[in-house]
């Protein structure tokens, strides 16, 4: 389902050196190639969000919101969460949670305050039958990763959460020749784009996009955004 990251670096260089053009390099298109991920990869969750506000589409394979979910399923996933005096952390490959578990059982979120106020109550306060937990943390720092705060207390073991991994950064990885100093590609340290593989042209357009920048040649710009921008219009028609 991946997509060669080989064949995008190729495809890439025959456009921009058809003409002349320009030429970016390995580090260059390695860079230019994790930001055109992360933003397509990203791209997901705001246009699953939009569909959702929009009547169903029956067909089968016409369903945007299906289609959409298809692209994310890649990076679904599920994994424990340790403890750690009193709070739970979780795994540190979370991109985004979606729900915490405590033996097979759903486990409700709360808000600070929303805890605070059921838990006056005898009536309401949490129970290992019914336990909740608060999130807190930052998963955008490596040092920071995102934790759970589960009640009552005596929970400390069996918590397991699911959720999405974020893609790992697409590398081309090559070797030197040592008679032309070219580059040759080896794929041993290369890294595959991770999204879906019906994005292959997406990635190259935007790709190319960006390398209209990094070489400096205005008309490259404007015909990758001009393909990007019919490539959008064509989705959301």
């Amino acid at each position: 389902m991946a997509v060669n990251v080989d064949t995008v670096y190729k495809t890439v260089l025959l456009i921009l050196n058809k003409e002349q053009r320009g030429y970016i390099t390995p580090a260059e298109f390695n860079k230019i190639g994790e930001q055109v991920q992360h933003e397509i990869f990203e791209g997901y969750f705001e246009d699953l969000n939009q569909q959702l506000r929009i009547p169903e589409n029956d067909s089968e394979y016409a369903n945007r919101v299906k289609n959409i979910d298809e692209k994310i399923d890649i990076f679904k996933t599920t994994g424990n969460a340790t403890y750690n005096a009193g709070y739970f952390y979780l795994p540190s490959d979370l991109h985004r949670l979606g729900t915490v578990i405590y033996n097979d059982k759903e486990v409700q979120r709360l808000q600070r305050n929303e805890y605070l106020l059921i838990n006056k109550s005898p009536l309401t306060t949490p129970t290992t039958l019914n336990p909740v937990y608060i999130l807190e943390g930052n998963v955008f720092i490596a040092a920071l990763h995102d934790k759970v705060f589960v009640y009552p207390v005596s929970i400390q073991s069996g918590i397991s959460v699911s959720y999405i991994t974020k893609p790992s950064s697409p590398i081309w990885g090559y070797t030197v020749d040592g008679a032309t100093g070219g580059y040759i590609y080896s794929s041993g340290t290369s890294t595959n784009f991770e999204l879906h593989s019906n994005e292959q042209t997406n990635i190259i357009m935007n790709i190319l996009l960006y390398s209209g920048v990094v070489i400096r040649d205005p008309q490259i710009v404007q015909t990758a955004a001009g393909m990007v921008a019919q490539e959008e219009a064509n989705a959301k028609s």
